[in-house]
Protein backbone atom coordinates (compact mmCIF):
# COMPACT_ATOMS: atom_id res chain seq x y z
CA UNK A 1 0.00 0.00 0.00
CA UNK A 2 1.41 3.43 -0.89
CA UNK A 3 2.65 5.47 2.05
CA UNK A 4 0.29 8.35 1.29
CA UNK A 5 -2.68 5.98 1.58
CA UNK A 6 -2.04 5.13 5.22
CA UNK A 7 -1.12 8.51 6.67
CA UNK A 8 -3.52 9.68 9.34
CA UNK A 9 -3.89 6.38 11.18
CA UNK A 10 -2.89 8.09 14.43
CA UNK A 11 -4.90 11.28 14.11
CA UNK A 12 -5.95 12.64 17.52
CA UNK A 13 -3.68 10.14 19.30
CA UNK A 14 -1.12 11.17 21.91
CA UNK A 15 2.11 9.20 21.48
CA UNK A 16 4.87 9.26 24.08
CA UNK A 17 8.43 8.33 23.11
CA UNK A 18 10.50 7.47 26.18
CA UNK A 19 14.07 7.70 24.94
CA UNK A 20 13.37 10.26 22.24
CA UNK A 21 16.72 11.98 21.73
CA UNK A 22 18.48 9.28 19.69
CA UNK A 23 18.25 8.60 15.97
CA UNK A 24 15.57 5.91 16.40
CA UNK A 25 13.46 8.14 18.64
CA UNK A 26 13.76 11.08 16.27
CA UNK A 27 12.94 8.98 13.19
CA UNK A 28 9.93 7.48 14.95
CA UNK A 29 8.70 10.90 16.07
CA UNK A 30 8.78 12.11 12.48
CA UNK A 31 6.84 9.09 11.28
CA UNK A 32 4.26 9.42 14.06
CA UNK A 33 3.74 13.09 13.19
CA UNK A 34 3.15 12.19 9.55
CA UNK A 35 0.48 9.77 10.75
CA UNK A 36 -1.29 12.64 12.51
CA UNK A 37 -0.17 11.90 16.08
CA UNK A 38 0.59 14.40 18.81
CA UNK A 39 4.12 13.42 19.86
CA UNK A 40 5.63 13.88 23.31
CA UNK A 41 9.35 13.20 23.70
CA UNK A 42 11.02 12.18 26.96
CA UNK A 43 14.75 11.75 27.46
CA UNK A 44 17.36 12.34 30.13
CA UNK A 45 19.24 14.56 27.65
CA UNK A 46 18.09 17.96 26.49
CA UNK A 47 16.21 17.61 23.20
CA UNK A 48 13.49 19.11 21.05
CA UNK A 49 11.49 16.04 20.04
CA UNK A 50 7.72 16.48 20.21
CA UNK A 51 5.26 19.27 20.81
CA UNK A 52 6.16 18.73 24.46
CA UNK A 53 9.82 17.87 25.08
CA UNK A 54 10.46 16.58 28.59
CA UNK A 55 13.84 16.05 30.21
CA UNK A 56 13.66 13.32 32.85
CA UNK A 57 15.74 10.48 34.27
CA UNK A 58 13.82 7.38 33.21
CA UNK A 59 15.62 5.25 35.80
CA UNK A 60 14.23 7.35 38.67
CA UNK A 61 10.70 6.28 39.59
CA UNK A 62 9.59 9.61 41.05
CA UNK A 63 10.63 11.45 37.89
CA UNK A 64 8.89 8.92 35.65
CA UNK A 65 5.70 9.14 37.70
CA UNK A 66 5.72 12.96 37.55
CA UNK A 67 6.43 12.93 33.82
CA UNK A 68 3.42 10.81 32.91
CA UNK A 69 1.18 12.79 35.25
CA UNK A 70 2.31 15.98 33.52
CA UNK A 71 1.68 14.56 30.05
CA UNK A 72 -1.79 13.38 31.01
CA UNK A 73 -2.63 16.71 32.60
CA UNK A 74 -1.45 18.53 29.46
CA UNK A 75 -3.24 16.40 26.85
CA UNK A 76 -5.97 14.52 28.72
CA UNK A 77 -5.04 11.12 27.32
CA UNK A 78 -2.16 8.84 26.29
CA UNK A 79 -2.66 6.37 23.44
CA UNK A 80 0.78 5.07 22.50
CA UNK A 81 3.87 4.47 24.62
CA UNK A 82 7.13 3.72 22.80
CA UNK A 83 9.77 2.67 25.32
CA UNK A 84 13.00 3.26 23.45
CA UNK A 85 15.50 4.23 26.17
CA UNK A 86 18.65 2.15 26.25
CA UNK A 87 22.41 1.99 26.53
CA UNK A 88 25.26 0.24 24.73
CA UNK A 89 28.00 0.37 27.36
CA UNK A 90 31.66 0.00 26.28
CA UNK A 91 32.40 -1.90 29.51
CA UNK A 92 29.69 -4.49 28.75
CA UNK A 93 31.33 -7.69 27.51
CA UNK A 94 31.71 -11.17 29.01
CA UNK A 95 30.00 -12.01 32.29
CA UNK A 96 33.28 -13.61 33.33
CA UNK A 97 35.08 -10.29 33.70
CA UNK A 98 32.34 -7.66 33.82
CA UNK A 99 31.93 -5.59 36.97
CA UNK A 100 28.64 -5.58 38.82
CA UNK A 101 28.54 -1.80 38.40
CA UNK A 102 28.48 -2.25 34.62
CA UNK A 103 25.82 -4.96 34.87
CA UNK A 104 23.62 -2.78 37.07
CA UNK A 105 24.10 0.29 34.87
CA UNK A 106 23.14 -1.59 31.69
CA UNK A 107 20.10 -3.20 33.31
CA UNK A 108 18.95 0.14 34.70
CA UNK A 109 19.19 1.82 31.30
CA UNK A 110 17.64 -0.99 29.25
CA UNK A 111 15.21 -2.78 31.57
CA UNK A 112 14.39 -0.55 34.54
CA UNK A 113 13.47 2.32 32.20
CA UNK A 114 10.99 0.08 30.38
CA UNK A 115 9.56 -1.29 33.62
CA UNK A 116 9.03 2.16 35.13
CA UNK A 117 7.50 3.63 31.97
CA UNK A 118 5.11 0.68 31.72
CA UNK A 119 4.25 0.90 35.41
CA UNK A 120 3.43 4.60 35.34
CA UNK A 121 2.38 5.02 31.70
CA UNK A 122 -0.02 2.14 31.11
CA UNK A 123 -2.54 3.22 33.80
CA UNK A 124 -3.24 6.31 31.67
CA UNK A 125 -3.97 4.14 28.62
CA UNK A 126 -6.44 2.26 30.80
CA UNK A 127 -8.15 5.59 31.63
CA UNK A 128 -9.12 6.07 27.98
CA UNK A 129 -12.82 5.61 27.27
CA UNK A 130 -12.89 2.77 26.40
CA UNK A 131 -9.51 1.57 27.71
CA UNK A 132 -7.22 1.32 24.70
CA UNK A 133 -3.74 1.89 23.41
CA UNK A 134 -0.47 0.36 22.34
CA UNK A 135 2.84 -0.12 24.13
CA UNK A 136 5.96 -0.91 22.11
CA UNK A 137 9.10 -1.86 24.01
CA UNK A 138 12.43 -1.77 22.18
CA UNK A 139 14.28 -5.07 22.50
CA UNK A 140 17.05 -6.42 20.24
CA UNK A 141 17.89 -9.32 17.97
CA UNK A 142 20.78 -9.97 20.36
CA UNK A 143 18.24 -11.15 22.94
CA UNK A 144 17.38 -14.21 20.86
CA UNK A 145 20.80 -15.23 19.53
CA UNK A 146 24.43 -15.46 20.55
CA UNK A 147 26.41 -12.25 20.11
CA UNK A 148 29.95 -12.25 18.76
CA UNK A 149 30.60 -8.96 20.55
CA UNK A 150 29.61 -10.49 23.91
CA UNK A 151 27.44 -7.62 25.17
CA UNK A 152 26.07 -10.00 27.76
CA UNK A 153 24.39 -7.53 30.10
CA UNK A 154 22.70 -5.78 27.17
CA UNK A 155 21.50 -9.05 25.66
CA UNK A 156 20.18 -10.30 29.00
CA UNK A 157 18.40 -7.01 29.70
CA UNK A 158 16.76 -7.01 26.27
CA UNK A 159 15.69 -10.64 26.74
CA UNK A 160 13.98 -9.53 29.93
CA UNK A 161 12.27 -6.71 28.00
CA UNK A 162 10.86 -9.32 25.61
CA UNK A 163 9.47 -11.44 28.43
CA UNK A 164 8.08 -8.42 30.27
CA UNK A 165 6.31 -7.45 27.05
CA UNK A 166 4.86 -10.94 26.60
CA UNK A 167 3.58 -11.06 30.16
CA UNK A 168 2.11 -7.55 30.08
CA UNK A 169 0.58 -8.19 26.66
CA UNK A 170 -1.11 -11.33 27.92
CA UNK A 171 -2.22 -9.66 31.14
CA UNK A 172 -3.74 -6.64 29.39
CA UNK A 173 -5.10 -8.24 26.20
CA UNK A 174 -8.71 -8.30 27.44
CA UNK A 175 -8.47 -4.75 28.77
CA UNK A 176 -7.87 -3.12 25.42
CA UNK A 177 -4.14 -2.35 25.72
CA UNK A 178 -1.67 -4.11 23.43
CA UNK A 179 1.94 -4.63 24.50
CA UNK A 180 4.60 -5.84 22.08
CA UNK A 181 8.38 -5.97 21.83
CA UNK A 182 10.23 -4.54 18.84
CA UNK A 183 13.24 -6.75 18.16
CA UNK A 184 15.54 -4.51 16.13
CA UNK A 185 18.50 -5.65 14.11
CA UNK A 186 21.75 -3.67 13.84
CA UNK A 187 21.20 0.04 13.28
CA UNK A 188 24.18 2.30 12.81
CA UNK A 189 23.85 4.91 15.54
CA UNK A 190 26.55 7.14 17.07
CA UNK A 191 26.37 5.08 20.25
CA UNK A 192 26.97 1.81 18.43
CA UNK A 193 29.74 3.26 16.26
CA UNK A 194 31.53 4.45 19.40
CA UNK A 195 31.11 1.04 21.03
CA UNK A 196 32.57 -0.81 18.07
CA UNK A 197 35.38 1.70 17.71
CA UNK A 198 36.44 1.28 21.33
CA UNK A 199 36.45 -2.49 20.95
CA UNK A 200 38.45 -2.11 17.72
CA UNK A 201 35.74 -3.96 15.80
CA UNK A 202 34.07 -3.22 12.53
CA UNK A 203 30.73 -4.39 11.20
CA UNK A 204 32.45 -6.85 8.84
CA UNK A 205 34.40 -8.51 11.69
CA UNK A 206 31.24 -9.69 13.43
CA UNK A 207 29.45 -10.43 10.19
CA UNK A 208 26.89 -7.64 10.61
CA UNK A 209 26.05 -4.81 8.32
CA UNK A 210 23.71 -1.94 9.21
CA UNK A 211 21.07 -2.41 6.51
CA UNK A 212 20.07 0.55 4.39
CA UNK A 213 16.96 2.20 5.73
CA UNK A 214 17.12 0.37 9.07
CA UNK A 215 16.05 3.44 11.04
CA UNK A 216 13.11 3.96 8.68
CA UNK A 217 11.99 0.34 9.06
CA UNK A 218 12.25 0.63 12.84
CA UNK A 219 9.98 3.69 12.79
CA UNK A 220 7.53 1.97 10.43
CA UNK A 221 7.34 -1.10 12.68
CA UNK A 222 6.62 1.13 15.66
CA UNK A 223 3.86 2.97 13.82
CA UNK A 224 2.32 -0.27 12.55
CA UNK A 225 2.16 -1.64 16.09
CA UNK A 226 0.78 1.67 17.34
CA UNK A 227 -1.98 1.86 14.74
CA UNK A 228 -3.00 -1.80 14.69
CA UNK A 229 -6.62 -2.34 15.54
CA UNK A 230 -6.45 -6.10 15.95
CA UNK A 231 -6.34 -7.29 19.54
CA UNK A 232 -4.40 -10.33 18.26
CA UNK A 233 -1.33 -8.09 17.78
CA UNK A 234 -0.32 -8.34 21.39
CA UNK A 235 2.36 -10.11 23.41
CA UNK A 236 4.44 -10.76 20.30
CA UNK A 237 8.01 -9.98 19.21
CA UNK A 238 8.09 -7.78 16.12
CA UNK A 239 11.07 -7.90 13.73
Amino acid sequence: MPEHAILGRLANKVCVIAGAAGVIGEATAGRLRREGATVVGVDQRAHSVGVLSVEADLTAEAEVERTFARIYQEFGRIDVLFNNAGLNDPDDHSALDMTQETWDRVFAANLTTTFLSCKHGIPYLLRNDPPSGSVINTASFLAVMGAATSQMAYSAAKAAVIQLSRDLGTHLARRGVRVNALCLGPIETPQLRELFSRQQLRWRVVGMSPPAGARLRASRSTVSASAARKASLAAVVLP
